[in-house]
């Protein structure tokens, strides 16, 4: 029978519990009026699933599966479906909800990312999944089962933050991007540099900004340990533009402290994430020099269409940082929540799914047969 993944209730105060991983037996589901049977074939983790684990995300089933990101093959689809998808290589929308607004979600009690969601049955750790019609895409072609599953939820975040958020989605403009490492950061790191601007990154790790430099294109690093990190970046922007238009951020903390001297007036602080603490300190110096300070979670499904379109433009392939074989081994894929309890990736922490590594190929080649991705 098919394996679903779900976490199962123990007793335990949110931020001391830690949900076990349960394996469980379902029954194959067919797809309704409208709908698409996808066989899944990779998925993969965010930090919103080890929130889960600890119960520190609310609205959390422990029926429904986890995970947001995934990437499958369309087996069947239901009546009145408009499209040939059938033996088609696509990506599920990680969310449900949102569907074009820039500003934010059209009826903000119906949004929800997938993935042991009360609001939605709906998540990637599976064989097989049922979805609306309109909350697939087709994957872009270039890249593997484990690349195309770990795209979705970073990616759409980061798109959302550089491209409709931080006001220097151009070419030549000087950007920031924190905590480089992460998927979101480096989905960002990504984006920026095939648009053509001048990256630079923080991390805690020498060896993360080296490999951002020497392998995704950002321009120089920092680390964020150093008392004056902020006075070493401002002494490696370029002459001719010494100053920062955009900074991209998953931590929160002192970040405007830090950088509101580098930024051009009016430029923007996009926040994706507060990992450093729920609280962010905002200067008058900030107010001053006009700086804005921008909220930014996930995106829409317009959004995410136009970031895969980006995507398979520029040939871009998500940086992958280890992948595990299949939803039986439980103690496998402790370990890939271990890494990111750690910090170890760098870059998603990928599942593959079903008996073969590496995904069917359909007939026209869409989709990917490789069992791994490159480890940068």
């Amino acid at each position: 029978m098919p394996l679903a993944l779900t976490i199962k209730k123990i007793e335990g105060k949110p931020g001391q519990v830690y949900y076990p991983l349960q394996l469980n037996e379902v029954p194959k589901p067919s797809p309704g009026a409208k709908q698409l049977l996808v066989r899944l074939k990779a998925a993969s983790l965010n930090h919103r699933d080890l929130f889960i684990r600890q119960h520190l995300y609310p609205g959390i089933s422990f029926e429904h599966p986890l995970m947001a990101d995934g990437y499958g093959i369309v087996e069947a689809a239901g009546p009145g479906c408009s499209s040939d998808l059938v033996n088609k290589a696509v990506l599920l929308t990680p969310m449900r909800g949102w569907e074009a607004d820039a500003a934010g979600p059209e009826v903000l009690s119906a949004y929800t990312i997938l993935g042991s969601s009360v609001l939605d049955d709906a998540g990637t750790a599976q064989d097989y999944v049922v979805v609306p019609e309109d909350e697939v895409v087709r994957a872009p072609a270039h890249l593997t089962p484990a690349e195309a599953a770990a795209l979705p939820l970073v990616g759409l975040t980061a798109w959302r933050a550089f491209a409709t958020k931080s006001a220097a989605a151009r070419p030549g403009t000087n950007i920031l991007i924190t905590g480089i490492g992460g998927g979101v950061a480096l989905q960002a790191l990504q984006f920026a540099v095939a648009t053509g601007c001048s990256v630079f990154v923080t991390s805690s790790d020498d060896a993360k900004i080296a490999r951002a430099v020497a392998d995704l294109g950002a321009r120089a690093g920092v680390s964020y340990r150093a008392a004056d990190w902020d006075r070493q970046l401002a002494k490696l922007l370029p002459a001719d533009r010494p100053y920062l238009d955009a900074v991209i951020d998953g931590a929160g903390g002192d970040v405007v402290a830090r950088t509101v001297r580098l930024l051009k007036p009016g430029g923007v602080v996009t926040c994706y994430g507060m990992t450093a603490g729920p609280k962010m300190d905002w200067l008058m110096q900030a107010v001053l020099k006009n700086v804005e300070l921008r909220g930014c979670t996930m995106g829409s499904k317009a959004e995410f269409r136009a970031m895969v379109d980006f995507v398979g433009a520029h040939g871009i392939r998500p940086v992958v940082s280890r992948v595990v074989q299949g939803l039986r081994d439980l103690a496998a894929l402790d370990g890939l929540f271990e890494d990111m309890k750690a910090g170890r990736q760098f870059g998603k922490l990928v599942v593959l799914i079903g008996d073969d590594e590496g995904g069917e190929g359909t007939e026209d080649g869409d989709a990917a047969s490789s069992s791994s991705s490159p480890k940068l």
